[in-house]
């Protein structure tokens, strides 16, 4: 069996979870989600605790038995906890900054970018150069941080960018003065 797969997930109080014709449904103090599973997956639900099967050893099967058990984990995670990503700016002029529900980025071009955010995806701006994105669904929050860094991604010379919160960069030397004969 997948070691992933086998696994049990606990339900937390204030989480009700239920599964009928093929779709799964968790709701929680954050919100609710829903998430169609694939046939050959099954789903038993016994007090506060799930249990995902499959029906047959298959490679495809066994790849899908983990993958559903961990956005069906991510889920219950997410209505009860929810999840957060932060960013960072960094280069001279860079800064962020929220006017209304819309998040306005001076990245060294001509224009400012303005990003609209999905309704159930919260965006703040702590300080000028840092990004704070926060939801309960999380692959919503991982595309809208992946959306926003894909504006400016950090460069190789000199780091200037938008990157993670605690993403190390691999960094190049820049050009050497030709020596002189």
């Amino acid at each position: 069996m997948s070691r992933i797969g086998k696994k049990l997930i606990t339900v937390p109080t204030g989480v009700t979870i239920s599964a009928n014709n093929g779709v799964v449904t968790v709701k929680g103090k954050n919100g609710e989600l829903k998430e169609k599973i694939h046939p050959t997956v099954g789903i038993e639900i016994k007090g506060n605790e799930v249990t995902i099967t499959r029906q047959t050893e298959s490679r495809s099967n066994r790849a899908i038995h983990g993958t559903t058990r961990a956005n069906i984990a991510n889920m219950v995670k997410g209505v009860s906890e929810g999840f957060a990503k932060k960013l960072e700016l960094v280069g001279v002029g860079y800064k962020a900054e929220m006017k209304g529900k819309n998040l306005a980025l001076a990245l060294g071009f001509s224009h400012a970018i303005i990003f609209r955010a999905p309704e159930t995806v919260k965006i703040e701006t702590p300080t000028p150069t840092s990004i704070a994105i926060g939801g309960f669904d999380k692959q919503l929050v991982g595309l809208v941080a992946a959306k926003i860094r894909s504006f400016k991604l950090p460069e190789p010379y000199k780091g200037k960018g938008i990157k993670y919160e605690g993403e190390v960069l691999r960094r190049k030397a820049g050009k050497t003065a030709a020596s002189s004969k």
